[in-house]
């Protein structure tokens, strides 16, 4: 059997954001109908604090498939010319248990990541909303940004990072790309006053958003953290707002922006209203009213890697795209 492996620039243009964004609507409805095998994901955490080596394994019922993405987390990456996420996204068949694809993981997490923040934003934010605050520079702060835009119509767009260079390095480059006009902002506070989408994409294991900041009727999509131990959003941030979610079980294992304020005793299991799915679904309401405040908290599911790595094998093998290797997979008797 052969294997097609792509690579992270043919991942950018096989899987744009919009159809990206679709894909990921189709794999939370199926997520919430109890149509995948989803294990929490397995992290090996790595001796003096370089980072983490993580597993996210999937089967899906429809149509029948299974993934499975490893990555080596090394959050000292920032600022050097590797991500900090790197790894690969194998793609098996569901008949034979064929590998069909290995593809990068950097650019399938960067872009799924921010179209299921396109999704909730869809569901959540005010339709008038567009006065947009990104905290953080990096990869996910540009993929949320194509997202936001791909969901909403911009007012206003300001960014800040807790560099001056990266920040102004960041608004320019992707004002141009968009051609719109990106404000560095000095400090987290400027960002976010007055916004009413906001996407925290930080490495941060402290709050970089604090609740007082948030203007009624916002949105925020809370995506830097993965980790108990590790937060982008305070207390009154979270207590303050209407929390949906992408997994309630990821949630109530991983999520330090759900788990540390809940230690506080500020919230309980109750704070969550439901997964984004089930409001796909119908089952759930999202938005009750323009005043309340929204808080989508993203853990990022294997379910996502695997329908973007469907679309993308699908899309590279119609374009005549990737390289085909012969792995193995098959015995002659």
């Amino acid at each position: 059997m052969k294997t097609l492996i792509v690579s992270q620039p043919e991942i950018a243009r096989l899987l744009p954001m919009r159809e990206c964004i679709e894909a990921m609507a189709k794999a939370l409805e199926a997520t919430a109908r109890g149509e995948v095998v989803l294990p929490l994901r397995q992290v090996v955490p790595l001796p003096h604090h370089l980072g983490a080596l993580a597993s996210m394994p999937v089967y899906a019922e429809s149509p029948r498939a299974m993934a499975v993405k490893v990555i080596a987390v090394f959050p000292g990456n920032h600022g050097t010319p590797f991500d900090s996420h790197q790894g690969a996204v194998l793609l098996f068949e569901g008949e034979h248990g064929g590998l069909c694809a290995i593809l990068d993981a950097s650019e399938v997490t960067a872009i799924r990541t921010a179209a299921v923040s396109g999704v909730a934003t869809r569901l959540l934010a005010r339709e008038a909303a567009g006065d947009l605050a990104i905290l953080g520079s990096g990869v996910q702060a540009r993929t949320h940004l194509e997202a936001m835009l791909a969901v909403r119509r911009m007012r206003r767009v300001r960014v800040w990072s807790p560099t001056a260079e990266k920040r102004e390095r960041f608004a320019e480059r992707e004002g141009r790309r968009h051609g719109i006009t990106v404000e560095a902002a000095s400090t987290a506070e400027g960002a976010v006053r007055g916004a009413d989408l906001i996407c925290t994409t930080t490495s941060s294991r402290e709050p970089v958003l604090e609740g007082a900041w948030l203007a009624p009727g916002a949105h925020v999509n809370a995506v830097g953290s993965s980790i108990k131990s590790a937060r982008e959003l305070d207390t009154p941030a979270v207590a303050r707002s209407r929390l949906f979610v992408d997994r309630r079980e990821s949630t109530f294992n991983e999520a330090g922006d759900f788990l540390i304020p809940k230690a506080e005793g500020a919230i309980g299991d109750d704070h969550i209203r439901g997964e984004i799915g089930e409001i796909l679904l119908g089952t759930l309401r999202g938005r009750e009213s323009d005043q309340e405040i929204t808080l989508f908290k993203s853990l990022g599911l294997a379910v996502e890697d695997l329908a973007a790595a469907q679309l993308v094998y699908a899309r590279a093998v119609e374009q005549g795209m990737g390289t085909w290797v012969e792995l193995g997979g098959s015995r002659a008797e």
